[in-house]
């Protein structure tokens, strides 16, 4: 351990260099116009990782590469480790919220301030820093290791999806550590064993061939604002329950055995002070973490019609939309949630009123082998470099690829990281803290030290 943070030391500078120019590539993946962008880090995770000794390249999809590097010396009877992590990220806005510009790295308060700086380029670097050290120390890998760095995490995979079966030799693998979570404090590692599916949607509602006066037309044309504010909200029943039928029908519980090794703990004083947050929404007789946890959730993620600028312009728009997603738990399918959707809107929907609604990607959710071996071994591994019991945990969000992923290369899983919930993932001024990045990577190395010992 002290050999390592001695490394670590030495080379921080050039750590953060590198990591710094990693995040000023403006890898936006949702967005065509950032498409040259996102394909200049690809490359340059590619040269970066091929300096360190591993055997780099791209393996082009129909959207963004993948970057797929090995270093296979151990032998056909050692174990393989395939590493996933993602460089593409979420969109910036609203730009005006940032206090520093996005794509420039700014250290505050042993910080680092960037989009990207924790999900994923910042966890993604430090597990590469901890393979450059490894290697970089002369340490024997007496495994063979694999990494699996894709580009469309944030905009659904499809690319990278449709090539997974094309690859199953190369991603064939005993172990896959998905690096891409959070732990419960900077004090408290956690394992993530499972989360749930997501699928998104667009509901458009359309009533006219064009935008209507609301004078001349006001008490005659039904309003699609109107209309879709009232279908939206026949989604949840009194006691906060999702209230579309067949939606509940597949849901597979929890055993109660492996709820046991859950922490169901939830610091609402905690959660309310950082967040801001005084409403809640979980469904009567369910408990805030079992509702984020073990219940799909339907949410409304935005809505547009009719004038939104400046001043003021009477209208009866022609048509007004949104955009929905599920968050799917064990055995839900994301078609038939889509379906079921689809025919509540329809069935609910005044007459006359047109309703579409387009889906653009689902994946279902994922749990992991509660017992594998490799879950006990990154479990023993993060007590070894926190000092502290390592809890079992699962996550209310989602990594859509990982089930395809994990059925291509037949590989036991483990969901870890160094995120915390307070790091403005996907918001405004996303951080993460140079304590963790470290401690990210010394986790990384222990994983390396006693899959090694095997």
């Amino acid at each position: 351990m002290e050999l390592l943070k001695q490394w670590y030391k030495a080379h921080e500078q050039e750590i953060l260099r590198d990591f710094f120019t990693f995040l000023r590539f403006q890898s936006l993946s949702g967005d065509p116009a950032f498409k040259p962008q996102a394909e200049a880090a690809a490359q340059w995770l590619c040269a970066y990782m091929n300096q360190m000794g591993l055997e780099t390249t791209l393996w082009q999809t129909s959207g963004l590469p993948v970057v797929f590097g090995s270093y296979e010396k151990a032998g056909k009877d050692r174990p393989t480790l395939l590493i996933y992590h993602h460089y593409d990220v979420q969109p910036i806005d609203p730009i005006e919220l940032w206090d520093s510009p996005p794509f420039e790295p700014e250290i505050r308060q042993a910080q680092v301030y960037a989009r990207g700086a924790v999900d994923n380029k910042g966890q993604c670097f430090y597990s590469l820093t901890a393979i450059k050290a490894w290697l970089a120390l002369g340490k024997k890998l007496n495994f063979n290791l694999k990494v699996f760095i894709e580009g469309e995490e944030e905009s659904g995979g499809a690319g990278t999806a449709a090539i997974l079966a094309s690859k199953k030799q190369e991603l064939q693998a005993d172990y896959l550590l998905v690096v891409d979570f959070d732990i419960p404090s900077i004090s408290s590692p956690g394992i993530t064993l499972g989360m749930r599916g997501i699928v998104t949607m667009e509901v458009e509602c359309r009533n006219s061939t064009s935008d209507l006066h609301s004078g001349i037309h006001g008490g005659i044309a039904l309003n699609p604002n109107r209309a879709l504010v009232t279908l939206l909200s026949s989604f949840w029943d009194k006691q906060g329950r999702i209230d579309i039928a067949p939606f509940h029908d597949d849901i597979l519980p929890l055993s109660e055995e492996d709820l046991s090794q859950m922490d169901m703990s939830f610091d609402l004083i905690q959660y309310q002070k950082t967040f801001g947050v005084e409403a809640f929404c979980s469904e009567e007789g369910v408990t805030l973490k079992q509702s984020n946890w073990l219940r799909p959730t339907l949410e409304i993620n935005g809505m547009v019609g009719g004038y939104t600028g400046a001043g003021f312009k009477t209208v009866i728009p022609a048509q007004a939309s949104a955009k929905i997603s599920c968050r799917l738990v064990p055995n839900q399918d994301p078609i038939k949630v889509v379906q079921a959707i689809e025919s509540h809107l329809k069935k609910h929907a005044p007459k006359g009123l047109m309703i579409k609604v387009t889906a653009p990607h689902g994946a279902p959710a994922y749990r992991c082998n509660f017992n594998s071996k490799l879950v006990s071994l990154v479990a023993s591994a993060y007590e070894e470099v926190f000092k502290k019991p390592c809890q079992y945990l699962l996550c209310g969000a989602s990594v859509p690829i990982i089930v395809q992923l994990a059925k291509v290369s037949c590989a036991d899983v483990a969901m870890i990281g160094v995120g915390l919930a307070e790091d403005n993932i996907h918001a405004p001024n996303e951080h993460f803290g140079l304590d963790r990045f470290e401690l990210g990577f010394l986790t990384m190395t222990k994983i390396f030290e006693r899959l090694s010992l095997l």
